[in-house]
């Protein structure tokens, strides 16, 4: 058992899955979140919410690193969010660990089909992109001025085993076991990159220890970009059924808005389904030595989840 301890903040389907990770290499894992959960082997959990300062510090007391994985619904990013990095700020702060922040790709705006650098530019081009873009900077201007080592690390659509509120999640699922289609923003047959999550757990954890990392972003191995068709079909087979891909209308989402808050927060994401979503990944996998795990490999595993955890309410859907 690894003396060290590592604090994990945010219970989702990343912040879990990291805390897991690191336990299961012998590390010290406590996880932080505001609700409770199941217990993982290996892990303390402790309930709190990180945006109350005097908790973020409590929490991280004894941490070597602190990984921040926290998120709320787009609806409340923008009460929300600022606090809750504001908290990672103070617990990695006063614990004197490293802090590794997750983040997206939205400060990055529209990019014509060019590919997605760590190094920019940012140029976003909807309101959860300029929220993004300014929380990112308010890490990195803790770690010049001296505040805290960090680093933030950034992925693109997460895809694969227990990723669930996701383009490919449990919608996605649920429709195409029960015949269907998938639905997608935009063009499905354009390049679009998804990040596998067990690779973003793989990098996270990486982040976390390795030198000479800290104070930039990174982007997190992502395998070439695939189109949401080609996605959908090769998932298809692996499942045994015909996935259709098609397009959510943008006056559906304009008539859901009005009723369900996520379904409004989508319509300014739209831009990224209109162009080859792509991502450069070169900086991590030449400094960390950590690829991305092959297509038909990320394929099978998500399937076999998928059909696991939908595929009973599917058939009995269609029943």
């Amino acid at each position: 058992m690894s003396s060290s301890l590592h604090v994990v903040l945010g219970a989702g389907q990343i912040g879990t899955a990291v805390a897991r990770f690191l336990a299961e290499r012998g590390h010290r894992v406590r996880l932080v979140a505001r609700s409770g959960g199941a217990a993982i082997p290996g892990v303390e959990r402790v309930r709190g919410s990180v945006a109350d300062p005097a908790f973020a510090a409590e929490c991280a007391r004894g941490a070597e690193v602190v990984y921040s994985a926290t998120n709320v619904p787009y609806d409340r990013w923008h009460r929300e969010l600022a606090p809750l990095v504001e908290g990672a700020i103070v617990a990695a702060k006063s614990a004197g660990a490293r802090l590794v922040v997750l983040d997206n790709l939205y400060a990055f705006g529209r990019m014509g089909g060019a590919p997605m650098g760590p190094e920019g530019p940012f140029e976003p081009c909807s309101r959860k992109g300029v929220l993004r873009k300014q929380l990112a900077e308010r890490v990195l201007a803790a770690h010049h001025a001296g505040e805290v080592e960090a680093v933030i690390a950034r992925a693109s659509d997460f895809v694969g085993p227990e990723i669930v509120g996701a383009h490919l999640g449990e919608r996605f699922f649920t429709r195409v076991l029960a015949g269907s289609p998938g639905e997608c923003l935009g063009d499905a047959d354009l390049p679009h990159a998804f990040t596998y999550g067990r690779d973003v757990v793989r990098g996270l954890a990486a982040l976390g220890r390795a030198p000479d990392v800290a104070g930039r972003i990174w982007h997190l191995p992502t395998l070439e970009a695939r189109s949401m068709r080609a996605w959908g079909e090769a998932l298809g087979r692996e499942l045994g059924v015909d996935v259709r891909i098609t397009k959510l209308a943008g006056w559906l989402l304009a008539i859901a808005g009005v009723v369900v808050p996520i379904m409004r927060e989508l319509r300014e994401m739209t831009y990224q389904w209109e162009a080859p979503y792509l991502v450069d990944d070169s900086a991590f996998r030449r400094v960390l030595g950590i690829e991305p795990t092959p297509f038909d490999e990320q394929v099978r595993a998500t399937a076999a989840w998928a059909r696991a955890k939908y595929g009973a309410e599917a058939t009995a859907r269609a029943a």
